[in-house]
């Protein structure tokens, strides 16, 4: 009796020790560096640009261009697809699924197709800024660069009734005084930036300003400019990128930013693409899908954000 009463005693000792190092493991694997518990954030841009291209711009007849003023009627109906279904079949899969995007709007495309941009605003994305027209901002002064903006951002709300508060340049290229010009017209974040895989902050004039850095990677755009980039070659991507900032997101904070073009993810194999991608997300805890406006304002007062003053020169 003795010897089955030690037997036992020890049993239970085990399964305690066994217990209290479950309890010890969990503590740790449920630890985020995200103020909202998140081990990963994954952030979804939808830009929607058909209707603000300018004359010879990218699409995939952009290597046998046409002669200057005569018009490209096949890169138009390109462009168009954008407007007539692809936003329609991103927004689907968005809903299907719950979750919210941010849209960098061009200001001349929402002119172009209100009812686009109104769908867009109506299902609960973040209305974002994406400048007028497709132009650049490199090469302006500062006061043409703050009315090309403006002129963008108050289009848009005035057709969306959202006002953004983040920008994304033309192919990112914004120039020394864009952030001095964003922060003016009261903007929280700009997305102009390849240099982290997490939210920064940057000092301009003194002040807080959050940068929500862009992808190359996880870009649709590669289906055109780098001509050999399928579908399935685009969602191993995803995988692969997702699993390593997955186990990065353990001990520290990790954002996975993927980028969509109205034309070209919302294609019938790209979001078929996504949404074998969200499903497999899914399959693990701690995955939060967030718009850029929210993921700014979790990280702008938190101590734990990094503040980044590479472009100092600039800034002040």
């Amino acid at each position: 009796m003795k010897k089955y009463t030690a037997i036992v005693s020890l049993l239970i000792l085990m399964m305690l020790l066994v217990s209290c190092k479950g309890a010890k493991d969990s503590t740790a694997l449920s630890k985020s560096h995200w103020p909202n518990g998140a081990q990963l954030v994954v952030s979804v841009s939808m830009q929607f640009e058909t209707g603000g291209q300018p004359e010879g711009a990218e699409s995939p007849f952009s290597g046998n261009p046409l002669p200057k003023g005569q018009p490209d009627l096949a890169a138009d109906s390109w462009f168009r697809y954008g407007a007539k279904e692809g936003v329609y079949r991103m927004l689907d899969l968005w809903k299907k699924y719950d979750i919210k995007v941010t849209s960098h709007i061009v200001g001349q495309a929402a002119v172009k197709y209100p009812e686009v941009a109104k769908a867009i605003a109506d299902q609960g994305h973040e209305i974002a800024a994406h400048g007028m027209t497709w132009d650049n901002q490199w090469n302006k002064n500062y006061e043409e660069e703050l009315k090309f903006v403006k002129d963008g951002i108050d289009t848009v709300e005035a057709i969306t009734g959202k006002r953004g508060v983040g920008y994304n340049s033309n192919w990112l290229r914004r120039g020394p005084n864009t952030l001095k010009v964003l922060q003016e017209l009261g903007f929280l974040y700009h997305i102009d930036d390849l240099s982290r895989d997490e939210p920064f902050i940057t000092m301009v004039n003194g002040k807080k300003f959050v940068v929500i850095p862009y992808t190359l990677r996880n870009n649709d755009i590669v289906n055109i400019e780098g001509k050999h980039w399928s579908p399935d070659q685009f969602l191993n991507q995803l995988k692969l990128e997702f699993d390593q900032l997955y186990k990065e997101g353990a001990t520290k904070r990790r954002m996975m930013s993927i980028s969509f073009h109205d034309r070209i993810g919302g294609s019938p194999a790209v979001v078929n693409a996504m949404e074998q991608f969200i499903k497999y997300t899914r399959t693990k805890t701690g995955v939060v899908y967030m718009r850029k406006d929210a993921i700014a304002r979790l990280v702008q007062n938190d101590p734990n954000t990094p503040i980044d003053n590479s472009e100092e020169k600039y800034n002040n």
